[in-house]
């Protein structure tokens, strides 16, 4: 696991003023690689990463060259299937320097070109430097489990690093704010990966690959989340085994490593069926670390310990109190981008007391998207039958008379909901803040800035919706939810604060050999009736307490409305009502005030919005009022 930084420059001149460009930007990341640094400078090329030492803890160095020395490559992640590939590549004559999975991709590109990156099993970000051709090839793994950021400046060099950071770093690389990602910052809590925050630098998307050259950038995508494969059909219990099968391979390939792995244990159904079965296989004790609040609504450590008693873990806990939302600036730091989900304080913390004991952990991430654990689905299935009333009526009926109804109306928001579209629909139901809220909220200097960029990510939101063909109801949602919730906040939460506490983070349920088989299991059998994870539970039904399996869902959920009403209220109050915070011009200063008064006096429970600025001022702090510093 590491960090990977470079740039290609229109000529080789200047080396040592490049050098030291490269060591500054791969510095920025040393969070990500505390180990060791590596760096090449070879003609128009600079490549360079931070390693986190896992795998070939005394070859694997990078950067790393082919036979001829004609290509380099640098590399962030972990590829399982390596020695299954290496094996086959030394069959095809290929020598190999070392035992590192490094060195098996750049061979496997020697090889097969483009098409390498289909026969990678794992996560992975990378780029590999053709001196020969002058071109640079760079590609990301399936799902978005690393990140990728680039470039290309106004003097024609193309930038790339595993942080935004990097190449804010490298010097040219500007900070205009780009008001579509703004926006759909607002909306969803994040940057969607078809965005990024600043204008004219862009997220390489999960499974495609990129090449540039001749000053030119093309992309192209090598592997999707394919509903429209044949479903199966054998019974339930057939399926059920066939699928336990798949998850058991998921995590046995998950534990190849030089270096000590444990696992996050929520107490949750994924990360309990993770520890299952990684105490099947391990030959010691699992190293298992929770995290837990005072509020008890919240905490879910008595599930976590029923679990890590259940499979006998090495079980390691921490409370979270309101205290340490003290670390929330270096949290705002790490993200690069704006960010609002507030499980990352969690996700940070339990990522620092895993790091005292291992390098390495699994988690459960991916198994709401691919088995329809979130309620949500549920309630979007509930409301489908408005659509039986005419579209005309919701919208020219409906719509108008919901507008004209006072802002704190009881039910507003519901009836807003049900007029919408089945897109609109769920759209709507996990928006920060929706249409109407936002015109509310922007000021008018603002709306005029949008032009045109107003929903663009609810744009991008219907647009993959509609490239469902002819996929079901609940198919479809998955779909979404996997191209854009998944890797922009739940892929970004956990790759961000493992690697801020320099630890290795590994999701089973996401490995694509196993998605390609769940794609295939009917829908019905994912949300059956209420119940969420039907096929997952009968799955491992009898494997993890049937009390874990079929307790209420919970979710990563962080107490925010109670700190937001008692320690961090003076705080976030301050910084929105803050002269230079307003002087952004962003927002209507009325508006704002209505949220924190209604929030303050009960009336309604605005913590998410609140959050969702708060942190984007923040963001503004650190990253457009001070210089990016390491």
């Amino acid at each position: 696991m590491c960090g990977i930084a470079g740039f290609i420059s229109k000529t080789d001149e200047r080396s040592e003023e490049r050098s030291a460009k490269l060591d500054a930007m791969c510095r920025v990341i040393t969070h990500r690689g505390p180990d060791e640094q590596g760096m090449a400078v070879e003609g128009r090329a600079a490549l360079g990463m931070r390693r986190l030492s896992i795998i070939d803890l005394a070859t694997g160095q990078q950067p790393i060259y082919n036979t001829d020395n004609t290509k380099l490559i640098v590399f962030n992640g972990e590829i399982y299937n390596y020695l299954e590939l290496k094996k086959d590549l030394e069959s095809r004559g290929h020598k190999f320097r070392t035992n590192s999975d490094t060195e098996t991709i750049i061979r496997a590109y020697d090889e097969y070109g483009a098409d390498c990156v289909k026969l990678l099993r794992g996560m992975f970000a990378f780029a590999i430097w053709d001196s020969r051709e002058q071109s640079l090839f760079m590609a990301r793994d399936r799902v978005g489990k690393k990140p990728l950021f680039y470039t290309v400046t106004a003097s024609g060099e193309f930038v790339f690093g595993s942080e935004l950071k990097v190449l804010l770093t490298h010097g040219e690389v500007t900070r205009d704010v780009d008001p579509g990602s703004l926006d759909a910052y607002l909306t969803f809590g994040y940057v969607p990966e078809e965005f990024c925050i600043f204008k004219g630098v862009h997220k390489l998307e999960p499974g495609h690959f990129l090449i540039f050259k001749d000053g030119e950038v093309r992309t192209g995508k090598y592997w999707d989340f394919d509903y429209s494969q044949e479903r199966l059909t054998g019974s339930e219990d057939e399926i059920a085994g066939d699928l336990l099968g798949h998850l058991r391979d998921a995590v046995k390939v998950r534990l190849i490593s030089e270096v000590p792995l444990g696992a996050f244990l929520s107490g949750g159904v994924d990360s309990s069926a993770i520890v299952g079965l990684m105490s099947e296989i391990m030959d010691q004790p699992v190293k298992t670390f929770s995290i837990g609040f005072n509020e008890d609504s919240f905490s879910e450590l008595k599930y976590a310990r029923i679990a890590a008693g259940h499979f006998k873990t090495d079980h390691h806990e921490f409370i979270v109190t309101p205290e340490l939302v003290n670390v929330v600036d270096e949290l705002v730091w790490h993200f690069d981008e704006p960010f609002a989900d507030p499980s990352s304080l969690p996700t940070y913390m339990v990522s620092k007391l895993a790091r005292e004991y291992v390098t390495v952990v699994l988690s459960g991430d991916g198994g709401d998207e691919l088995f329809a654990g979130y309620t949500r689905y549920v309630t979007n299935r509930n409301r489908s039958g408005i659509e039986k009333l005419p579209q005309g009526i919701r919208k020219n009926l409906m719509r108008p008379l919901i507008a004209a109804l006072p802002h704190n109306t009881p039910g507003k928001n519901y009836l807003f909901n049900i007029s919408l579209d089945a897109a609109g629909r769920y759209i709507d139901s996990i928006s920060h803040f929706n249409g109407p809220r936002k015109r509310k909220l922007y000021s008018e200097a603002t709306q005029n800035k949008m032009n045109g960029t107003f929903a663009l990510g609810e744009k991008l939101y219907r647009r993959i919706a509609g490239s469902s063909g002819d996929r079901d109801q609940i198919d479809n949602l998955l779909y979404l939810d996997s191209k854009t919730y998944l890797p922009g906040d739940i892929l970004t939460k956990v790759d961000r604060m493992s690697m801020a506490s320099s630890l290795e983070a590994r999701s089973p349920l996401l490995d694509h050999k196993l998605i390609e088989y769940v794609t295939r299991i009917p829908s019905h059998l994912k949300l059956k009736g209420s119940e969420t994870k039907y096929i997952f539970k009968k799955a491992i039904e009898g494997f993890v307490p049937h009390e874990i399996l079929y307790r209420e869902k919970q979710g990563f959920g962080v107490p925010i409305n109670e700190w937001i009403n008692l320690q961090l209220k003076d705080r976030i109050r301050d910084t929105l009502a803050d002269r230079s915070t307003l002087e952004r011009g962003y927002f209507d200063p009325k508006y704002i005030g209505i949220l924190l008064d209604e929030h303050a006096r009960g009336r309604r429970d605005h913590s998410y919005p609140l959050w969702t600025l708060w942190m984007l001022e923040l963001w503004h702090r650190k990253y457009i009022d001070e210089p990016v510093k390491g």
